[in-house]
């Protein structure tokens, strides 16, 4: 009973978590469609990924196979590993960007879209832009103010940040070149993935879909910042044309697979494409990773009719037009806020005694997928996490999921204990694969999940929060100690190598906790990860050997890169803990939540003897809660209050994660007028804390103060291990 409580505890707060106006700077420029010189080595490059000294893309090549052919670095001496330097960041919130290295010069984004560039070698820093983000955009961000990375093209460095630029830089100064607003900033979109460079074009897609958007991809002019194309995931809402690459397919099949009436039309339908968009050089096409829709519950969004493309789908498009050419849906009708949008590899495997281009794709919904590349076929999809509940497998002759009848819980009307929950069993954090062993590298987790339909008019739209049409009001913790013991001991993580080709997973690494980061794997029999307990580790690809653990003192989410320069091969990663998990887990962040949020950027090299100052001295953070005020009506309230807009950044029961205010222990909460100037009056606008005064009355953010303040005493009180996380 204790799991399905704290199961249901992670609907709101697990809810993890595109009209553009081309204000181009540089109008005067008009793209010739050619590349110069720069820009053939930076596609020469893309293609084939070199001989590994460079690490060119966030994801190595076009391929995004994320492994490197160097071997200096092997299973034989990766023990020896030490920091050649390392660089304090500016701000402590997730850090998810792979670095990139070209010509010796190291390139990375951090958060609050802010980008720098490094002697890869020396640790000399070169030049630092700061876009200057308005901290009221955080509001519109499901999952952190967070970027996962840059594209270097030719002499540029092109990034995009989290209220909707794009942006080129000149690659030696840091001066911008050009700047293109993709997005209609009046609605709740955000960006926080890497940009991909095809030909001449910038492809980027956006977030947004838990609050009410509709999901695009653009490309644009790498010259200019220039529309040249756009891709709707999503349909019109009147289903009519919008001049769009999509416009034919949508015309002609998916605004069928919708239905005419449903909250779609107001929301938009999500299905955005946040993350992987992946060219295949091979075929010359584009593979977009489509989001979850909007909002979540079919019966809502869709009135529970159709399978809505393109959401919760691999969808392949012409690279020079943006035409569809085909689409996977691993998800259909999507419900559950599985998203496909998770890291897309492309490979080649032997398919019935064939040599066949494939896609592997590992989707929160579970399932690990083996996708045709020419014609969009499913090859395979099995398990790869324990447990699943929402299907038992696919029909290979229908491609389509076989589910349980009772995961559709809109139609039944009762709760549903999802396994994988809506953090998925794979979320955004990337996997590799290494030809040489055939396994793919997963960073896993298990995190359920309930899901209720039972929703009051709290639940319902509003113009701030998530409206994914389930309850998030009535599903957080109870007072009861064993739900937040299980809670922790029901989340964790695991390392998956998993084996496409017989479609069951080769080995596994266990880890406490969830939420641990990428994966990059090499020619020298090595995988590396980092993980939300601080530890920085290398095992043999084939068998899991654990042969590297290094202590970095935060919780590390992003993925690590590696290089070589002078004959020296480094990698390179940056620590700091964040993201979506870490922001809603509350108590089920377990271990992680006791580490300090650093945010740094670190490079090792075999015998590298830089140490890392010693942590911050830390100490559990002032516990003195003010004594209980409110009725119980009024707690009551204000529980549902911070249910449905609070706890997606605080924490399920307030229970924070040390990288936002854990508001048991505010400084304002003993100040009713303190507590409303945050709330209501928009005084940490700037810190994306904004007004909530469109959505909560002030007797409504007194209410909230209520239930925080009998939060802190009663956790105190019951649950010493739910301390305050330590501050810095």
């Amino acid at each position: 009973m204790a799991k399905k409580v704290f199961s249901a505890a992670l609907l709101g707060c697990a809810a993890l978590a595109l009209a553009a106006c081309n204000a181009s700077k540089n109008d005067s420029v008009s793209g010739s469609g050619q590349l110069d010189d720069a820009e053939k080595a930076s596609e020469a490059l893309l293609k084939t990924g070199g001989n590994g000294d460079n690490w060119a893309g966030i994801g190595y090549s076009y391929d995004e196979q994320r492994f490197s052919p160097l071997t200096d670095i092997n299973d034989k001496n990766v023990g020896e590993l030490g920091i050649a330097w390392f660089a304090d960041l500016e701000d402590a919130r997730g850090q998810e960007a792979t670095p990139v290295v070209v010509d010796g010069i190291l390139y990375v984004s951090h958060a609050w879209s802010k980008v720098d560039a490094w002697d890869a070698a020396t640790g000399k820093k070169l030049w630092s832009f700061d876009p200057k983000v308005p901290g009221e955009r955080a509001v519109s961000a499901c999952c952190d103010v967070v970027n996962r990375g840059v594209a270097v093209w030719g002499d540029k460095v092109i990034f995009a940040t989290l209220d909707g630029r794009l942006i080129a830089l000149d690659k030696k100064t840091g001066k911008e070149l050009w700047s293109t607003q993709t997005f209609d900033t009046s609605k709740p979109y955000t960006i926080t993935g890497a940009p991909r460079v095809v030909k001449d074009m910038v492809l980027i897609g956006n977030g947004g879909a838990e609050f009410g958007v509709r999901g695009y991809v653009t490309a644009y002019d790498a010259d200019t910042g220039k529309e040249r194309w756009r891709f709707y995931t999503a349909p019109n809402p009147k289903k009519e044309k919008d001049g769009a690459a999509s416009d034919d397919i949508f015309a002609s099949k998916a605004n069928a697979t919708w239905s005419d009436t449903g909250e779609w039309q107001t929301s938009g339908g999500g299905g955005t494409v946040w993350d992987a968009i992946v060219y295949d050089k091979d075929l010359d096409q584009i593979y977009l990773g489509v989001g979850n829709g909007n909002p979540w519950n079919h019966g809502t969004r869709s009135n529970g009719e159709g399978d809505n493309w393109f959401l919760s789908s691999v969808v392949a498009l012409d690279a020079t037009t943006g035409k569809y050419k085909w689409h996977y849906q691993e998800t259909p009708g999507e419900t559950w806020d599985y998203t496909a949008t998770q890291p897309i590899i492309l490979a080649e495997q032997a398919v019935n005694g064939t040599p066949t281009k494939v896609l592997y794709h590992a989707p929160k919904n579970g399932f690990f997928f083996t996708i045709d590349r020419t014609s969009g076929k499913l090859i395979d999809a099995k398990p790869f996490v324990d447990g699943i509940n929402w299907a038992t497998g696919y029909d290979m002759a229908t491609g389509r999921p076989i589910e349980n009848p009772e995961a559709r819980f809109y139609k039944t009307g009762k709760p549903f204990i999802a396994v994988p929950g809506a953090l998925g069993a794979h979320n955004w954090h990337p996997m590799s694969f290494n030809p040489k062993t055939g396994l793919v590298y997963i960073p896993a987790q298990q995190i359920p999940q309930g899901y209720l339909a039972d929703m009051d008019e709290l639940d319902k739209r509003k113009v701030l929060g998530f409206n994914v049409g389930t309850s998030l009001n009535k599903t957080m913790l109870p007072d009861d100690q064993k739900a937040f013991r299980a809670a922790v001991a029901a989340t964790t993580g695991r390392l998956v190598a998993f084996d496409p080709r017989t479609g069951k997973v080769a080995w596994g690494v266990d880890y406490p906790a969830a939420w641990n980061g990428g994966t990059m794997t090499t020619a020298g029999n090595l995988v590396f990860q980092g993980t939300s307990t601080g530890r920085f580790r290398a095992y043999a690809a084939d068998t899991g050997k654990q042969l590297l653990d290094l202590d970095m003192q935060s919780g590390i989410v992003s993925a690590p890169s590696t290089f070589r320069i002078g004959g020296v091969q480094y990698i390179a990663f940056q620590t700091g803990k964040g993201g979506a998990f870490p922001l809603v887990a509350g108590i089920a962040g377990g271990v992680t939540r006791k580490l300090p949020n650093l945010p740094r950027l670190v490079v090792l090299k075999i015998g590298g003897t830089a140490k890392l100052p010693a942590p911050p001295a830390t100490t559990a953070l002032a516990w003195n809660p003010p004594a209980k005020i409110g009725t119980p009506e009024q707690i009551a309230a204000g529980k549902a209050h911070f249910g449905r807009y609070c706890q997606v950044c605080h924490g399920d029961s307030a229970i924070g994660n040390g990288f936002t205010p854990d508001l048991r222990v505010s400084g304002t909460l003993a100040n009713a007028d303190a507590w409303k100037g945050v709330i209501l009056d928009g005084a940490l606008k700037d810190r994306g804390m904004v007004s909530f005064a469109r959505v909560l009355t002030p007797q409504d953010a007194e209410a909230i103060r209520a239930y925080v303040i009998e939060r802190s005493n009663w956790t105190k009180a019951n649950l010493p291990d739910a301390s305050a996380p330590v501050g810095r």
